[in-house]
């Protein structure tokens, strides 16, 4: 079975700096690289408050710690989960690759693999740290609550957009 790495985006802060989540989906993808050394790594996300877009700031970290500018794909368009997901899967179709192993912060993962099956497509959480590692307390609560609510939205925006959703990622 074939396999992409999927970084998800997250924000970009002033000056091009990637934020605490950046970093962390960054270095899970760089762990998830060294595991999986043929995989593509998808870099998903656009330009947000501040660019250049989270994709760029992806690549260009991963690059400076060795990773083959060739494995890299950007999509530098995606503004949310949803279409993160969906300019992962089009890629994936493309390429003729079947799972995802998707690198992102642990609360955002199930939404992410329910986005993907919704799609027809497997994923696997990458590595992450253990729930509320790397996060401030009252950061993680908030996350957490946010993904209760993004968790049934999107649910039902993929299902009711499946079909459209379905030819979207294979007409590209």
């Amino acid at each position: 079975m074939s396999v992409a790495i999927v970084i998800l985006g997250a924000a970009v802060w002033p000056g091009g700096a990637a934020s605490p989540a950046l970093a962390r989906r960054i270095g899970y993808g760089l762990e998830a690289a060294g595991r999986w050394p043929d995989a593509p790594i998808f870099c998903s996300g656009g330009v947000g408050d501040h660019p250049p877009s989270e994709a760029a700031v992806m690549a260009a970290h991963l690059g400076r710690c060795g990773i083959a500018p060739e494995r890299i794909v950007l999509d530098e368009d995606s503004r949310d989960t949803l279409e993160n997901v969906v300019a992962a899967a089009t890629f994936m179709r493309r390429s003729g690759l079947s799972r995802a192993v998707v690198c992102t912060d642990s609360y955002h993962v199930p939404r992410a693999r329910m986005i993907f099956g919704q799609l027809g497509l497997e994923a696997e959480a990458g590595p992450v740290m253990p729930a509320g590692r790397g996060m401030a307390p009252g950061e993680w609560r908030r996350m957490v609550a946010r993904e209760r609510l993004a968790f049934p939205y999107d649910f039902a925006v993929t299902w009711l957009r499946r079909r459209e959703l379905l030819e979207a990622t294979k007409r590209a």
